[in-house]
Parts: C-alpha cells; sequence; structure tokens
C-alpha cells in the first residue's frame, strides 16, 4: 500500500481544521472531496475515511505520538505517521517521516490497548459518565459497537416506491443491499457508494436514515388524516417519513427554531413529492399555546447529547462538554413540559433522543409523569436501542397516552 501526496496533504489540512479550528468533521470531508476532479472513487475514499478514521481514534494516536493540542502542523504528522504505521502502511521516504519511531508506536499501542478510555479513544469525563449511567459492562460493549464504521441505510419513500421495487432499481445500478428485519423501509448497503449521485435519490425514491431513527415514526402510530405536530423537526427526517406513512394526507406541523433547517427540510420534502407539511419557526411561547389541544399526535425528537450516535459523528466526542449534558437534560425537562400541552386528549406522543444515557431518557419520562404537566398521561412502552445489540445507532423512544 503506497501513500500519495497530494491525497497526504488533504487528509493534514482537514485535520488541521477540524482539530485546531473547530470545524465539523462532515463539512471539512465534504470540502475536501471537491479538491480534485480528477480524483477517482478509490482517491476520495481514502480521504473520508482516513480524516474519520483519526478523528475517531484521535485520543489513541495522539497519546502514542506524544503531542498535545493546540497542534502545530508537525504534530498533525506525527499522529499521522501514527495512523499510518498502525494500519501496516510503508512510510515513504519525506522529511515528515524521517524520525517516525515504528517500533516504538507498535510497543506503545500494545501498551495503551488494555486501558479503555485509550482503547476506545474517549474523554476521561465520557467514560466515567458511561459507567455511572450504564455500568462497566454495558458501557463497554457499546463504546466498541460506537467505534466502528457507520453503516449506510435509506429509508424507502412510500410516496413514490416500494422496498421491492427500490431493491431491484440499485440492483441494476450495481448497488447491492440487505432488507433488515423489523425494520420495514430500510435497505442497509453491503458497500459504502455515493447513493446521492443516483437517479433514485434525486427522484425522491429514498433519503438516507439511520436504522433505529426509523423507528420512531412508525412507534408514533400515525394515520392518514391526522394532524401531528413534529415539535423539533430539523432537516425533517423523521417529518418525511411520517407524511409517507400518513400517505399525504392530513396536516403534519414541522416546527423548528431554525430557518435554515426548515428550508432544508422545505427542499426534501418537495424532492419526495410530500405536499402535507406545514412549516412553522418557533418564535417563543405563543407559538406553542396556539397549538394547545390541537394534535392527534405529537413527535418530541428532543436535542440530546448524542452520545448514541458516536459512530457517525465521531467529532462530537472531542467538541461535546459535559456542561453541555447537564444544560440539555434542563432543555429536555422544559421541553417536556411545554410541548406536552399541544396534545389532545386520547393523542399519542413519542419522546426521542440519540442518546443512550438513562438520565436523558427514562429518567425524563419518569420526571415528566410523576409532573404537573404529566398527570394526564400514561407511558404505553418505551425502547432502549443499543449499537452493539442492533447494529444500528444508539436510540431511545417511548411512547405515551393522553387519557
Amino acid at each position: 500500500m503506497r501513500l500519495h501526496r497530494n491525497l497526504v496533504f488533504t487528509v493534514i489540512d482537514s485535520l488541521m481544521a477540524i482539530f485546531n479550528e473547530g470545524e465539523y468533521a462532515d463539512k471539512v470531508v465534504a470540502r475536501a472531496l471537491k479538491k480534485d476532479k480528477r480524483w477517482g472513487s478509490h482517491d476520495r475514499k481514502f480521504v473520508a475515511e482516513t480524516i474519520y478514521e483519526i478523528v475517531r481514534w484521535k485520543r489513541l494516536y495522539v497519546e502514542i505520538a506524544e503531542v498535545k493540542e493546540p497542534f502545530t502542523r508537525d504534530d498533525i504528522w506525527r499522529v499521522f505517521a501514527v495512523w499510518a504505521v498502525l494500519r501496516g502502511y510503508k512510510l515513504p521516504d519525506w522529511k515528515y517521516f524521517e524520525s517516525t519511531p515504528v517500533r516504538r508506536i507498535k510497543g506503545r499501542f500494545d501498551e495503551l490497548i488494555k486501558i479503555r478510555k485509550y482503547r476506545e479513544s474517549i474523554p476521561d469525563w465520557m467514560d466515567e459518565l458511561g459507567v455511572q449511567e450504564l455500568g462497566e459492562k454495558l458501557w463497554t460493549d457499546e463504546l466498541a459497537a460506537q467505534n466502528q464504521q457507520a453503516q449506510v441505510i435509506l429509508r424507502v419513500n412510500r410516496l413514490k416506491t416500494t422496498r421491492e421495487k427500490l431493491y431491484g432499481i440499485l440492483m441494476d445500478l450495481d448497488i447491492e443491499t440487505i432488507k433488515p428485519e423489523g425494520y420495514p423501509d430500510a435497505l442497509v448497503l453491503k458497500e459504502r457508494a455515493n447513493v446521492f449521485l443516483t437517479d433514485a435519490f434525486k427522484e425522491g425514491l429514498f433519503e438516507v436514515q439511520d436504522g433505529s431513527s426509523q423507528l420512531v415514526a412508525a412507534l408514533l402510530d400515525v394515520k392518514p388524516g391526522m394532524r401531528v405536530v413534529d415539535t423539533c423537526a430539523g432537516a425533517g427526517g423523521k417529518t418525511l417519513h411520517i407524511a409517507s406513512l400518513m400517505e399525504n394526507k392530513g396536516q403534519i406541523i414541522a416546527m423548528d427554531l431554525y430557518e435554515s433547517k426548515q428550508k432544508q427540510l422545505k427542499i426534501r420534502a418537495k424532492r419526495n413529492g410530500a405536499f402535507n407539511i406545514e412549516y412553522r419557526i418557533i418564535e417563543g411561547t405563543k407559538t406553542i399555546k396556539k397549538l394547545h389541544d390541537k394534535a392527534d399526535r405529537l413527535l418530541i425528537d428532543a436535542p440530546c447529547s448524542g452520545i448514541g450516535v458516536l459512530k457517525r459523528n465521531p467529532d462530537s466526542k472531542w467538541k461535546l462538554q459535559p456542561e453541555f449534558v447537564e444544560e440539555i437534560k434542563n432543555t429536555q425537562k422544559q421541553i417536556l413540559q411545554d410541548y406536552s400541552k399541544i396534545l389532545k386528549k386520547g393523542g399519542k406522543m413519542v419522546y426521542a433522543t440519540c442518546s443512550i444515557l438513562p438520565s436523558e431518557n427514562e429518567k425524563q419520562i419518569e420526571y415528566f409523569l410523576q409532573s404537573e404537566a404529566g398527570k394526564d398521561f400514561k407511558l404505553i412502552e418505551d425502547h432502549k436501542i443499543l449499537a452493539h445489540q442492533s447494529g444500528f445507532d444508539g436510540f431511545y423512544m417511548a411512547l405515551l397516552e393522553k387519557i
């Protein structure tokens, strides 16, 4: 295996932006892949996967390289050298690798992987929090799963096609997929591919959405003709799934704090052929009060720590801070108190997060049910999905009914 100078330089530039400038890895990778139009799929794959791998294993590689933040460019080269040695690359005769201690790198790796926080490359505080909330065994298993590369999972858009038809269309494009049991709208790619370039995507036959996330709309038990409110719609992955389950009949009110997110949702909805969505920016308590007792179904896809989706967003390990986790728990409490009032009597509500921490999930539901706002609600069922058990993202969802 050979290292090519222009590809490696792109990786180094990208890591500088992520580690030193605080840029998001997905945005940096997207920019990096546009750098040279002459690159083939193998080149693009090397750039994207190498950036993500080094971000994912940052703590382990930094410890082996014996460098500290903020990183100089030479520091990043040392970290890259650690990655290359551990991946079995023969280091080329470049000045950046002149004093690379290959044997020491391998020796330090063997020592450090005996310690979980290095082996799984995670901050001390997050490791301690995980053990505190989940216990040693469960946290260890989950962390290992969160360090696997995320699969590409599609959600079939029932407004335009069926899973069987989409399976055949993709097969004709040499994109092989698997139909996972228990996920009726999902197709899992056997090998990673840029599905966004396909006509099937441009025509709105599918969206990319993790399997766990696809279970949320199904749990909400929507029916055509209902009024459904999605209180934290964001760019609308779950909103669009709800629209397809409702067969475009009835009304979905998609709410969010940010107009930029709603613009993304509008573009996606047009491509999906979803025409029963009304968009509302949350400008304050008045926006919520206008909807009190109006919804047959209510989705609260709450903001959270994202500790269930580290495999998909490895840089969040380094951006997330313990103070934010505490703050977001208070936000979740308040959202449940305020938004639950939107539901009609006899209606159903789903509270969901992409976190696996009980303090953001089961504990929030317990607190809500014991509060004044929750006294008319009952818990029907809840599900905690762990990555090491499902193969998909870590998720939590609870279905409640307003009596």
